[in-house]
């Protein structure tokens, strides 16, 4: 069955919850994506995160292995092609276990840009952030995110 490697940035960083949608993905390990950054987009139904490219942007992210079954979960979870778009994007990553570097090519979901920016549900956010903890990132990235959402729709937070 044919594997390829995934890029998670988001409500897929959650372990649990990824173990449960892709049962066949493994973490491969974490890298930082360089100039791109995080937004809230989405639709009536809710705002989700994104990414996209930022000159001075950087945002850690997962590295899973997936195959063809979880993969097409993660199409559907995605609303892939009509909410998100695949990107491949070639990045280096520092292995889980053996903390190594690797370069590879993987897949990362992006909004279609045209999406407008909206402030995510604090339930989407708690499970973001428990990704966020459990690989050590910096919370601000996401947290700062988030403010930059809630001051593009005029909340005050």
């Amino acid at each position: 069955m044919a594997r390829r490697f995934y890029i998670a940035y988001g409500s897929n960083l959650n372990v649990p919850q990824m173990r449960m949608r892709c049962p066949h993905a493994t973490i491969l390990g974490t890298a930082v994506l360089k100039g791109w950054e995080l937004l809230f987009k989405g639709s009536k139904t809710g705002s989700y995160l994104t990414i996209e490219p930022s000159e001075n942007g950087t945002v850690p992210v997962v590295i899973w292995e997936v195959d063809t079954t979880d993969e097409a979960a993660l199409d559907r979870y995605e609303g892939f092609p009509n909410f998100y778009y695949k990107k491949d994007i070639r990045l280096r990553y520092k292995g889980i276990r053996t903390g190594r570097r690797r370069t590879i090519t993987a897949f990362a979901y992006i909004m279609h840009e045209e999406r407008p920016i909206g402030v995510p549900t604090g339930f989407y956010m708690r499970t973001c952030l428990d990704g966020y903890d459990t690989f050590r990132f910096d919370r601000n990235v996401l947290l700062n995110a988030y403010d930059k959402c809630e001051r593009m729709c005029g909340y005050e937070g």
